[in-house]
């Protein structure tokens, strides 16, 4: 039997009452709202879906039969962040629609309804973004919204690090920024931050020596550091400084080498320092420009501490609207293939370049770029691989 839709003001009432339950609710209710309210505007029911850490498999909270992010409508709706009607012989439509906290990709929502129209559909799209914001919340308290989006077991060193990454994706009608982590289980020293302001968009690359808890304690402090300085209103040279003496103070021991940008979102100016970590690269028009961003390098970050006091060095450059800039740890061209040979940076190049060529989301391109480096390399990395992706996109531009 066909479930009846309410009148749009009662509506309007209903939405304000599931809000107030679903941040006062235990998350032990969560689903049990959703339905409740889905009922009352007119759906069938509702499934909620988080993708896992390596975006491969889209998990159903209610502990359904897993989706594949590139073989199911569900994946299609995740991977281009747009709306997918399915059809079923004699029965409801599903309408698919993306979960996303601001910028960052959490899952897909399906709704099953009898009929879709302007008004159903608005009301699903304000039920999906409360959904999304919802969910981040509840995840700081839920550990069950957490080991939705796990398929293995994590080391303790991942365990650290991962408690302290800020979103895969952050982005402004400007720029965006968004990254990857592989192995995604067993995390070692790689890290990455990213920030947005008014005026720019902050992003550290870090690679801690070694592989181990230590290496994770190392990345803590060095991320930890980074946050500091910049929230404080350091420019690049003093962050940077602030981290060499941290390190330096509470594990001597211990260095990382990294990468501590800026882009002017305004501008398009992209300022640097590189602390013994691989340059940057420079996508643009889908091609890779030969050393365009390749500076003399530095000593890694904690070294300097000991070494002397010499002012790090920040480089410049203007980018062109489009570009994309690609900071990487070494993980990902040291890492050996299926046949024992050196992946190398040409190999990762013209992965960067099938990846991007597609014209998708800059999220998705880096999706496809490490599942793509990953099958090289028979799904087994020795080292840590992280890759970060910033994009300028001023409003007029492709």
């Amino acid at each position: 039997m066909a479930v009846e839709s309410v009148p749009a003001g009662d509506g309007e009432h209903l939405l304000q009452d599931f809000l107030t339950a679903v941040h006062t609710a235990p998350p032990s209710h969560f689903l049990a709202l959703v339905d409740r309210y889905a009922a009352q505007i007119g759906l069938r029911r509702v499934a909620l879906y988080l993708v896992d850490l390596q975006q491969r498999q889209l998990t159903p909270l209610d502990g359904g039969e897993r989706l594949l992010v590139d073989e199911s409508p569900a994946g299609w709706s995740y991977r281009t962040l747009g709306l997918r009607v399915e059809e079923s012989a004699g029965g409801p439509l599903t309408v698919w629609l993306p979960l996303v906290d601001g910028a960052d990709r959490l899952g897909v929502v399906g709704m099953h309804v009898d009929v879709l129209d302007s008004a159903l559909l608005r009301r699903c799209r304000t039920l999906v973004s409360v959904l999304s914001m919802a969910i981040t919340s509840q995840r700081a308290v839920s550990d069950h919204l957490v080991q939705r989006a796990r398929t293995d077991t994590m080391t303790l060193p991942a365990e650290l690090v991962r408690s302290l990454l800020p979103p895969r994706t952050v982005a402004s009608a400007q720029a965006v920024s968004t990254a990857v982590l592989e192995p995604a289980y067993e995390l070692g020293g790689d890290a990455f931050d990213h920030a947005l302001t008014e005026s720019a968009l902050h992003a550290v690359i870090l690679d801690a020596m070694g592989h181990n808890l230590a290496s994770g304690l190392t990345t803590s402090i060095a991320m930890a550091g980074c946050r500091s300085a910049r929230r404080m209103g350091a420019a690049l040279p003093d962050l940077v400084k602030t981290v060499d003496e941290v390190l330096a103070e509470w594990l001597p021991e211990q260095y990382c080498t990294g990468i501590a940008a800026r882009l002017d979102v305004t501008s398009g100016v992209l300022t640097w320092c590189n602390c013994g970590h691989p340059p940057p690269l420079l996508i643009r028009d889908h091609q890779v420009l030969e050393k365009a961003l390749e500076r003399p390098g530095e000593p890694p970050m904690g070294m300097p501490a000991a070494l002397g006091d010499a002012p790090r060095t920040v480089h410049r450059a203007a980018l062109e609207p489009g570009d994309r800039v690609l900071l990487y740890t070494d993980g990902v061209t040291e890492a050996r293939t299926a046949g024992g040979g050196r992946f190398g940076l040409a190999a990762f190049t013209d992965s960067i370049i099938r990846a991007t060529a597609a014209g998708e989301l800059a999220s998705e391109a880096l999706r496809q770029l490490i599942h793509a480096i990953l099958e090289s390399q028979d799904e087994s990395l020795s080292d840590d691989a992280t890759i970060l992706l910033l994009e300028w996109r001023p409003p007029g531009a492709r």
